[in-house]
């Protein structure tokens, strides 16, 4: 497939501002400023452009600045040595417009067009400390990207669940007999089994990446993952006969109680599960060796490299850690990093990283984004221009 880069983004009436551009730097580019600048902002209108939805919020209507009737996110980008562009206009109480060179499409899918991205921000802690279903939803987003026909395992098992469960209320209310169940349960059992071998087959390719990445960003002991199913049984007959030993107590509840809806991926550093024992430090470092090990495995699998946006991810690292994710950084890819205070980097060189620039005491005038580098002049970027308060 080849590696998609980021070239350009526009964005207008978007979260903060009412206009802002910015250019990207081949490997890394550093948005810095004062915290409250709009350096979030910009990066989530980033993701937006790559994916069509916001990796902070399900509310589209929250993306639109404040007073404004819509909002709009453009991307230029460049793959296999041809420029594309990507539109994204929000308008609220409206369908989200989304076209990729020009042409309508539903969502904006990874390809030519577009890369993979791989996101970390303060929030994201909740894949970790958060409850199962994050960590289900996660892990089936991974391998949709990874492997595209196995998508369709999570949509038939949705489905299966959702008719299962409204047969269930249906013979509990009495408005339906029991005589279909045991057809619902063979739908599940089938769709169950699908899902759960394609969840098990993502967590074992992350085993050696995650387990790496680890190491690399100086998390003692080994990290690893484990799909935890509720129950052994992965034959048709052993999940038909738990099916209906449950009968009754699903009956009584009104809902299926058994399933890969209610299986769980383990994170473990050292046999421990990071969501009880692991520390602020090692969840953060945890959770970036995951996305690191992500992106290892999407560029193997798919032959691109995924796009790493990664917010305020400098602040709780040391000085030796952040040397080494921005050396990894550097490596392969394509990263943008927002960080309160740059000097919290490493010592960059001039073909290092595009160092962006977004003052804070700057309202409703022209804001200049430059390339600030240790000791050397600055070169302007596209402005990024009349920020709102709001």
């Amino acid at each position: 497939m080849g590696d998609v880069a980021v070239k350009h983004l526009d964005v207008w009436q978007f979260r903060s501002y009412e206009r802002a551009a910015c250019d990207f730097g081949e490997r890394l580019t550093v948005l810095f400023g004062p915290n409250g600048a709009g350096k979030t902002n910009l990066l989530e209108a980033l993701y937006v452009a790559c994916s069509g939805r916001s990796s902070r919020t399900r509310s589209e209507r929250e993306l639109v600045r404040f007073g404004a009737e819509r909002a709009r996110v453009r991307l230029e980008t460049l793959g296999a040595g041809t420029s594309h562009v990507v539109n994204v206009v929000l308008t609220p109480g409206e369908r989200k417009s989304v076209r990729v060179d020009g042409g309508s499409v539903e969502h904006v899918a990874a390809g030519e067009a577009r890369p993979f991205v791989c996101v970390f921000m303060p929030d994201r802690m909740s894949l970790l400390k958060g409850p199962p279903a994050l960590r289900r939803a996660h892990l089936d987003e991974l391998t949709r990207a990874l492997w595209p026909p196995r998508a369709e395992d999570r949509r038939a098992y949705a489905r299966a669940l959702s008719q299962r469960n409204a047969l269930l209320a249906a013979i509990r209310s009495g408005r339906s007999g029991a005589e279909s169940l045991p057809a619902w349960d063979t739908e599940l059992a089938l769709a169950a089994l699908r899902l759960r071998a394609a969840r098990q087959k993502t967590t074992e390719a992350l085993a050696s990446p995650l387990a790496d990445r680890g190491r690399e960003l100086g998390l003692p002991g080994e990290l690893s993952a484990q799909y935890r199913a509720r129950s052994p049984e992965d034959d048709l007959d052993s999940f038909l006969a738990e099916l209906r030993a449950r009968h009754a107590q699903d009956l009584e509840r009104g809902f299926c109680t058994y399933g890969p809806h209610r299986d769980e991926l383990v994170l473990r550093h050292d046999s421990r599960a990071l969501r009880s024992y692991g520390s602020q430090g090692e969840q953060r470092l945890a959770l970036l060796a995951l996305l690191l090990a992500e992106r290892d495995l999407l560029t193997r699998e798919r032959g691109s490299t995924p796009l790493m946006l990664l917010d305020d991810v400098l602040s709780e690292l040391d000085e030796d850690r952040r040397a080494r994710l921005v050396g990894e950084l550097l490596t392969s890819g394509q990263s943008v990093v927002t960080t309160a205070d740059s000097r919290q980097l490493p010592a960059l060189g001039a073909a290092d990283a595009a160092m962006l620039e977004i003052p804070g005491d700057v309202i409703a005038t022209e804001m200049r984004a430059a390339l600030s580098g240790r000791g050397r002049s600055a070169s302007p970027l596209a402005p990024v221009i009349s920020r709102s308060t709001a």
